[in-house]
């Protein structure tokens, strides 16, 4: 007992200065224009974006869209270096409006006052009306670029400006550049051209050219826009300048949020956003200063964005090098939302015997070529469902949601029942008829084996990773790790704590004891069939006090097996666990070894132990009576949550609610759940692409991460083992399990921070 005094009486006044520090430099300087400052947030609608990606046709030339505009309709028309095509309202195919001699690359469309669409082909200027086309007469081809107003219409191209005056086109004799990319009016009569040396202004025969770095970022324009309060917007090479008729106002570069050198368009939205299209992706600016990013196939086509125009509903539709994009706005409430993804969860990502998990695609991004499939952590990821079905019931009282519990516990109690041992359980089944798994069954050379030993001395060659029950059903995996028995023992608690009535929770008291009694007996390493310990599942002093190759587990492992025992003496109330609890951390330093949780050697640090130290620490701070213990573990949350000031993890936001009762990061737990797409695609993401952040090594030192961590909407599909902040993310032939966001959902609604 001399040690765990000293080691509390030092150790925590450190903890609790650093602690209060910490947080309330979090809590005073986090601000977020998107959640108000509540303590209760209330279930409002909000507007839920989503994407609907268009292929126009099987020849390259046909998907890369130059100009898209929106007729009064809603019939969308796009300009191709194929040609020009037209999508009527309601319909999902393209039609050609240009064929035979008149067919060939496409620059321009653009809807008219009076409802025309006027389209500039390499060969001239089209007018569609009154379901016609209609050749102009008078303007020189190529036309690149079409400007239209209320009062007058130009068309522009390498070989001059015409205007639209009296029926008839007359050409303008304008000394401009021929590089013409883009044209807008004013409310004054100007005309705004941007070329590649710059952006003109032409009115009444007079023109005027702002090229030096006074006038624009650079003069290399390719757009040009108005804002809401009339700002002249001009896309440029490495930016965007904004300006009034008389001066500069300001440049956004990536230091304000553009992802890319590269500026190709800009619009209004109808609501006074401005879209700014470039390179790699979409950025939209609000009135209040702040940006979002649209970009990956999560929301385009392609990166690249050539065009941008709104329908009446205020969707936007982009035109990319790689087809059109339709980003739709709706409004839904997060009832809404969890209603839609349970619905999801239902259908496809419960497999026999009630086992949660993600979909494999057979064709990387066909959702049509859909399986289920397995995972080494099909037990920890079908304890998050547990967890969530418990919460779901203790909030609902709703019976199946308890009914679902059950079958989830029942399924983790079987992983242990398949194995034929007392306390042993694996980490997935499959039906025996399964054509496939992943990581198969497998052979090592003796040169294998002895590569892996040089690179990891603890390597365990696994041969026989799957094998068949005795009832021939079904195909069981060995090799279970320590992230599995944490999930299973968190899993537990919330159902036994929350949902199971006195025969559930007898047979919870059952299955953990036969776990942790046979951890004991074979001295706190987890053997697998073989008689052998388990890659990852090690607990024992002997390898985490003694071993230096264990030394990176030390203190996640000895905080695991401190909860293990705690969980396993309160359900039974035998004084035995107890006792080794005690004795690991008298005479085996298993506290000492805690104490530095928080403060690993930036090596060992691995983003995966934030989540399950985060499953944890609830067993044990509610069922801890000693007063000093009790304080201890209050300090090391405490410790634990002020490592995360950005609250990118809502489950360890929620977890650490419920061990405290105090709620924090509630911003970013409301705001990750509005801004979380549907669709569960994990779509590939590659922030290396972008310009405005920068390739970091934080928070995990092994890792290519990047400087700011994204929204949900720029993240892939999450698990909450993943490192959010991951320079590279997503798997095209994977769909996730939306328990992601049913869980911290459920718990929110729990602990009252959604009413």
């Amino acid at each position: 007992m001399y040690i765990l005094k000293q080691l509390l009486s030092v150790h925590l006044t450190l903890v609790c200065l650093f602690t209060l520090l910490c947080f309330s430099c979090r809590l005073s300087d986090k601000k977020d224009e998107r959640v108000p400052e509540v303590s209760v947030y209330k279930d409002v609608s909000f507007i839920q974006e989503s994407h609907v990606a268009y292929q126009i046709g099987k020849n390259p030339a046909d998907n890369e869209v130059r100009s898209i505009t929106v007729d009064r309709d809603q019939n969308i028309w796009i300009a191709t270096a194929s040609g020009v095509f037209c999508k009527k309202s309601g319909v999902g195919e393209w039609e050609s409006i240009l064929t035979g001699e008149n067919s060939g690359p496409a620059y321009a469309v653009t809807l008219c006052e009076n409802n025309d669409i006027l389209m500039g082909t390499w060969d001239g200027l089209y007018r569609f009306k009154d379901n016609k086309i209609i050749r102009e007469q008078g303007v020189n081809p190529p036309v690149s670029v079409i400007c239209t107003d209320k009062s007058d219409d130009y068309a522009l191209g390498p070989y001059g400006i015409w205007r639209y005056v009296e029926n008839k086109w007359s050409r303008l004799d304008y000394p401009i550049a021929r590089t013409v990319r883009d044209a807008k009016t004013d409310s004054n009569g100007n005309l705004w051209i941007a070329t590649n040396v710059g952006l003109y202004r032409c009115k009444d025969g007079k023109t005027k050219l702002f090229q030096e770095v006074t006038d624009l970022l650079s003069c290399f324009a390719q757009t040009v826009s108005f804002d809401p309060e009339g700002n002249i917007w001009t896309g440029v090479l490495g930016g965007v300048s904004i300006r009034n008729d008389k001066e500069l106002i300001r440049n956004l570069t990536d230091q304000e949020g553009i992802p890319s050198a590269h500026v190709n368009c800009i619009r209004q939205s109808p609501d006074g956003m401005m879209w700014v299209g470039t390179n790699v992706g979409v950025v939209r600016y609000a009135k209040d200063g702040s940006h979002s990013l649209r970009f990956s196939k999560r929301w385009l086509t392609n990166n690249k964005v050539n065009s941008i125009a709104f329908d009446k509903e205020g969707n936007a539709w982009i035109g990319t090098a790689d087809g059109v994009s339709e980003i739709k706005r709706g409004r839904m409430t997060l009832e809404d939302k969890k209603n839609n993804f349970y619905s999801q969860l239902m259908k496809k990502h419960m497999r026999d015997p009630w086992t949660c998990g993600f979909l494999r695609l057979d064709v990387a991004g066909d959702t049509a070529s859909w399986r289920n499939s397995d995972d080494d952590n099909d037990g920890e990821y079908t304890g998050g469902y547990l967890a969530m079905e418990s919460f779901r019931y203790s909030v609902t009282k709703d019976e199946d949601a308890r009914i679902k519990a059950r079958k989830a516990f029942e399924f983790l109690k079987y992983l242990q029942t398949v194995t034929g041992t007392e306390g042993f359980f694996a980490r997935s089944i499959v039906p025996r008829d399964w054509a496939a798994v992943n990581d198969p069954n497998r052979t090592y050379t003796p040169q294998e084996v002895a590569d892996h030993l040089v690179k990891d001395p603890r390597f365990k060659p696994v041969e026989t990773r799957w094998r068949e029950s005795k009832d021939g059903k079904w195909l069981w995996k060995g090799d279970t790790s320590t992230d599995e028995m944490d999930g299973h023992m968190m899993a537990y608690f919330f159902y036994y704590e929350l949902a199971a009535n006195q025969e559930e929770k007898a047979l919870i008291r059952d299955h953990v004891k036969k776990i942790i009694d046979r951890l004991i007996e074979t001295k706190y390493n987890l053997l697998d069939i073989d008689g052998t310990p388990t890659h990852w599942a090690i607990w024992a002093p002997d390898q985490l006090n003694r071993d230096p190759e264990w030394a990176s587990e030390r203190s996640i492992n000895s905080f695991e097996l401190l909860t293990y025992l705690k969980f396993a003496g309160h359900l039974t109330g035998d004084d035995k666990y107890e006792k080794e609890y005690r004795r690991l951390i008298d005479k085996e330093g298993y506290l000492e070894n805690v104490s530095h949780l928080n403060q690993k050697n930036p090596a060992w640090q691995i983003y995966f132990d934030r989540t399950l130290e985060g499953y944890l620490f609830p067993i044990l701070l509610r069922y801890e009576t000693d007063p000093k213990l009790k304080t201890f573990y209050n300090q090391l949350i405490e410790e634990w949550m002020s490592n995360q000031p950005e609250g990118e993890n809502l489950i360890n936001n929620l977890m650490y609610t419920f061990a405290t009762g105090k709620v924090v990061n509630m911003r970013q737990t409301i705001d990750f759940l509005r801004d979380s797409p549907l669709d569960l695609m994990d779509w590939p993401i590659d922030h290396t692409l972008r310009e405005d952040v920068h390739i970091v090594r934080s928070p995990i030192l092994e890792e290519v991460q990047i400087s700011e961590l994204p929204p949900a909407s720029e993240r892939a599909t999450v698990r909450w083992d993943k490192n959010p902040w991951a320079a590279k993310q997503g798997d095209l032939k994977m769909i996730r399990e939306p328990v992601f966001w049913l869980w911290p959902y459920w718990m929110s609604r729990y602990q009252k921070i959604i009413q």
